[in-house]
């Protein structure tokens, strides 16, 4: 499947440390279901996918449960699975999904 890496929208390292987010949880859930992965737990994550589903439009709004989620994951180790297959696969969009830290008032690893 080719993936193409766009970089050029405000709120970047924002965007892209939700999209990891999105991606290690899901990446996470499917290879230990149960268990935490950078600090959010399957639940949490499926909190969030509303929020970043592609199949969505428009997408809905980020639920509090969602937002405590990400206040509380480790945005850093979320960055790491920014590439992750698994995205597809839970019918998650990476530019909605990288935008829920900013609808969440959250920052992120300026380094994501």
């Amino acid at each position: 499947m080719a993936s193409s890496s766009k970089s050029s929208s405000s709120s970047s390292p924002q965007l892209v440390a939700a999209a990891l987010l999105v991606a290690a949880v899901v990446a996470a859930s499917a290879l230990v279901a149960a268990e935490a992965v950078c600090d959010m737990s399957n639940e949490q994550f499926m909190s969030c996918q509303p929020a970043a589903a592609k199949t969505t439009d428009p997408p809905a709004a980020p639920s509090q449960a969602c937002c405590d989620a990400l206040a509380g994951a480790d945005l850093t180790c979320l960055c790491g699975y920014k590439n992750s297959p698994w995205m597809s696969v839970y019918n998650i969009d990476p530019k909605r999904a990288m935008e829920l830290p900013a609808k969440c008032g959250l920052a992120t690893p300026p380094n994501c």
